[in-house]
C-alpha cells in the first residue's frame, strides 16, 4: 500500500505529474534538457518543480541560480525558487567545488528524505533529473517516487543510445512508460551553408524510439545560446536570439503536456511512495 508523502499538517500536496528526465549516461544534456522543459512549462503557466537527483555532480544550481534559498523546519524542507521554478538539489546543501563523497546507502537516504519530505505544494509538474547510470540512486527513485512516465534524453551517436537503452530497461522493469525522445545535439546550422553539419552523426534518435516504441519528440539543435544561458543562469526564452533552439523546446513542452492533459485525476494521483518491486527481488 503507498505510503503519503509526509505532511505533518495531514494535508495532502498534489503533484500532477512527476516526470523522468533520464539518459543513463553523463554529458548527453540532460540537466539542459530538464531546465528547459521545466522554463518551458513555466511560461505555458504550469506549476513546475525541479528535483536534481544527480547527488554527486548537480548542476541545476548553476543553470538556476536561486531567487530564494531552500529552507528547513524541523523536518521540513522547503525548496529554493529560480525564475518562477521551485527547486531543491544536493548542490543547495553542500559546499560548491568540493566532492560529494557519499556512499550509496547515504545517498539512498538524501534522496528518500528528498522524496519524503520536501514540501511542494501543489504542482502541475515535478521533473526529476536523474543522475546518470542505472545504480543505487536510480532504482531508489524509480521505486520510491510515483512516476508518471520518463524522457529519455540522446545524442544522435550510438554510444550514447547504448546506455540510453539500459536506462529504458530499468524504467520498464518497473513499469514506468517511456514518454518519449529527445535528442539533444541532434545538428549544426552554420550560416551560409545550405545543409545541417551532423558532428555527432545521426538516427540515433530515431533507432531508439523505434526500439522502445516511444515517439522522437524533439530534436534539439547546438547552439551557443543553449550554453550561454545555461552558464550565465538566465532564461532561453528570454531576450533574442537562439530561436531555432527555443522552438525545439517549445514544441518539446507543448508535446508533453498534451500528452499528459487527459490523465484521470485518479491515475495523476498524488505524490506517494510506491514500491516498485523488480523482478528479480
Amino acid at each position: 500500500m503507498p505510503l503519503p508523502m509526509f505532511n505533518p499538517q495531514g494535508v495532502q500536496p498534489k503533484i500532477h505529474h512527476i516526470i523522468a528526465i533520464a539518459a543513463g549516461k553523463g554529458g548527453v544534456g540532460k540537466s539542459t534538457v530538464a531546465v528547459n522543459l521545466a522554463l518551458v512549462l513555466k511560461e505555458s503557466g504550469y506549476k513546475v518543480g525541479i528535483l536534481d537527483a544527480d547527488l554527486y555532480g548537480p548542476s541545476i544550481n548553476k543553470m538556476l541560480p536561486l531567487d530564494r534559498l531552500p529552507s528547513q523546519k524541523g523536518e521540513r524542507i522547503f525548496p529554493g525558487l529560480s525564475h518562477g521554478l521551485k527547486i531543491i538539489s544536493m548542490a543547495h546543501f553542500s559546499e560548491e567545488g568540493k566532492a560529494k563523497a557519499v556512499r550509496a546507502p547515504i545517498a539512498n537516504s538524501i534522496i528518500a528524505q528528498f522524496l519524503e519530505k520536501v514540501q511542494w505544494e501543489e504542482l502541475d509538474f515535478l521533473l526529476i533529473d536523474f543522475p546518470p547510470g542505472t545504480g543505487d540512486i536510480q532504482i531508489t527513485l524509480a521505486q520510491k517516487a510515483k512516476i508518471e512516465g520518463a524522457l529519455m534524453v540522446t545524442t544522435p551517436q550510438d554510444v550514447a543510445g547504448i546506455d540510453v537503452i539500459k536506462a529504458i530497461d530499468l524504467f520498464k522493469a518497473v513499469n514506468i512508460p517511456i514518454l518519449g525522445i529527445i535528442e539533444n545535439m541532434s545538428y549544426l546550422k552554420v550560416p551560409g551553408l545550405l545543409d545541417v553539419l551532423r558532428p555527432f552523426g545521426s538516427g540515433g534518435g530515431e533507432k531508439i524510439a523505434r526500439d522502445c516504441g516511444a515517439p522522437l519528440i524533439a530534436k534539439i539543435p547546438i547552439d551557443e545560446k543553449i550554453s550561454y544561458c545555461c552558464d550565465r543562469g538566465v532564461s532561453l526564452f528570454s531576450g533574442s536570439g537562439g530561436e531555432e533552439a527555443r522552438d525545439a523546446f517549445l514544441d518539446a513542452g507543448r508535446k508533453l503536456a498534451s500528452c499528459l492533459e487527459f490523465a484521470s485525476e485518479e491515475g495523476a494521483g498524488h505524490f506517494k511512495m510506491e514500491w516498485r518491486n523488480f523482478p528479480n527481488e
